[in-house]
């Protein structure tokens, strides 16, 4: 949310639909005579609310929402929090037992996703997975993903495509040491390999409009908290800028598709065909038929759219390079001896979780979480950022320390509510195990070929770790490191 334009528009808001609040309340009131009887609702505790903007006044100047939600909570001591962000019911989730109760004991409850007017433009042409209401459709989609894309036998396989793009990885750093662009890249093109067997030769402009296409769908634009209000919308811009944004996703992914085609064409050109067994690509699935609800290549396309420190490093270093002893390049099956690898990743999803507030959920029916009532409809966010550093779970819970999941007995794989950057339940993210093999890898490469420098003669005190918004959340500015080679990089030959 911009600021100061946010505020200055919340006041016009108020000042335009105030007349229309009070005209609606004066009729309930007089509905209150008739004889009905009005069933008295026990809702969360939540901080106070303006008419018309509910509790946006709140959010003012606070464009990382899920800091600003831990705030209120923690200083409401509400494990459970109400907020009306305009037009629309929000509960905030700030706890363990919180995030069981609605992830676990009322998981079928809140199974499914809200849709704000910027999420039908952005699906008009077909839903993906992680933003499916639940249902048929999301069940057909689920089943398809894991069986063809992220199941342990479908992430081994590509076990090369991973070896491959992470060796690339290595030498682009070693020239340009951009490492979150880098990254962004390997992620990006080991993705599109797993899904349509190449890499994309639009890589650039997809990664731009997946970017743009995530803060969009955050849900805290003034077009989505007003729903019932085409001022508001028009005001906002929003709902022009998803409809350029989807026009350009749908046309890279015909790209895509075009291109994969093409691959085909040569391949049966030369006399061979393409391993579908190993490469097994949505379009396979789509012409095979046989499901239950039919695919349509938009829904295709949505699914493509979805995927103390210096001490800690040396720590991993010594780890790697003792166990591979002066190996050309690290293998998928030296992961299986790194521990102390393991624990950095699992104590930075703690700290950084790439989806604070994880996705939001909505309730299909009103039910009691902890003693209170949700009604049906409530847009529910769990806070996962907030409680993987709740003091009540985590000692020091600041302190970036590894060591803290020596013992093995919490994992991110959804039965340890302290620690969810996943998610939990049906809506658990099913990308989770392709994810933990690519940045396995990756960082044991980077640790074990380089040595790293902060540039400028910065101290790690003085790294600016600022975050940009959207429903998941990076690094505000690019990270610039100074690599020195300590490994040769035959790895990337």
């Amino acid at each position: 949310m911009e600021q100061p334009a946010f505020y200055h528009l919340c006041l016009l808001l108020a000042l335009l639909l105030l007349p229309l609040v009070l005209l609606r309340q004066l009729r309930k009131h007089d509905g209150d005579g008739d004889g009905g009887v009005r069933v008295r609702v026990r809702l969360p505790p939540g901080p106070w609310r303006l008419p018309v903007i509910g509790s946006l006044h709140h959010l003012v100047g606070r464009p990382l929402v899920h800091r600003a939600f831990a705030d209120l909570a923690r200083r409401m001591d509400a494990p459970l929090m109400y907020l009306k962000l305009g037009e629309v019911p929000v509960v905030v989730v700030t706890s363990r037992d919180a995030a069981c109760e609605v992830m676990r004991a009322h998981d079928v409850t809140f199974a499914t996703r809200p849709w704000s007017p910027t999420m039908r433009i952005m699906m008009e042409d077909g839903q993906g997975l992680a933003f499916s209401p639940y249902g048929d459709l999301w069940r057909q989609l689920r089943k398809i993903c894991i069986l063809e894309l992220l199941s342990a036998h479908r992430v081994q396989s590509f076990r090369r495509v991973r070896e491959d793009e992470v060796a690339r990885l290595v030498a682009a750093v070693a020239a340009a040491p951009n490492v979150s662009r880098r990254i962004a890249v390997l992620l990006a093109d080991s993705a599109v390999r797993a899904m349509i067997g190449d890499r994309f030769s639009r890589r650039d402009e997809f990664l731009a409009s997946l970017q743009e296409g995530i803060k969009l769908v955050s849900g805290f634009s003034l077009g989505d908290l007003f729903p019932s209000s085409p001022l508001v919308s028009f005001l906002s811009g929003t709902a022009r800028r998803a409809h350029a944004n989807h026009r350009k996703n749908f046309e890279l992914m015909e790209c895509a598709i075009k291109q994969h085609e093409e691959r085909r064409a040569v391949a049966a050109a030369n006399g061979t065909d393409l391993d579908e067994r190993r490469t097994r690509t949505w379009w396979t699935v789509q012409k095979e038929g046989g499901l239950d609800v039919p695919l349509t290549m938009g829904i295709i396309k949505a699914v493509i759219l979805a995927p103390g420190w210096p001490d800690v490093m040396k720590k991993a270093q010594a780890e790697l390079r003792g166990t591979l002893n002066g190996k050309p390049r690290v293998t998928e099956d030296d992961l299986a001896q790194m521990k102390y690898l393991k624990l950095i990743i699992k104590e930075t999803l703690r700290l950084h979780p790439p989806a604070p507030l994880l996705l939001p959920r909505e309730a299909r029916e009103s039910c009691k979480v902890l003693g209170y009532d949700v009604p049906k409809g409530t847009t529910v966010f769990v806070n996962a950022w907030a409680i993987g550093r709740d003091p009540r779970y985590w000692d020091d819970p600041e302190e970036f320390e590894p060591e803290r999941f020596e013992s093995g007995t919490i994992d991110f794989k959804g039965m340890d509510f302290e620690f969810i950057p996943f998610g939990a339940g049906r809506r658990i993210c099913p990308g989770m195990m392709f994810a933990q093999s690519n940045i396995e890898l990756a960082l044991a490469a980077l640790l074990y070929h380089f040595d790293w420098e902060l540039t400028d003669g910065l101290k790690p005190s003085e790294l600016d770790m600022s975050e940009d918004i959207g429903i998941t959340v990076r690094r505000k500015n690019s990270l610039l490191l100074h690599p020195i080679v300590r490994v040769p990089l035959l790895s990337a030959q």
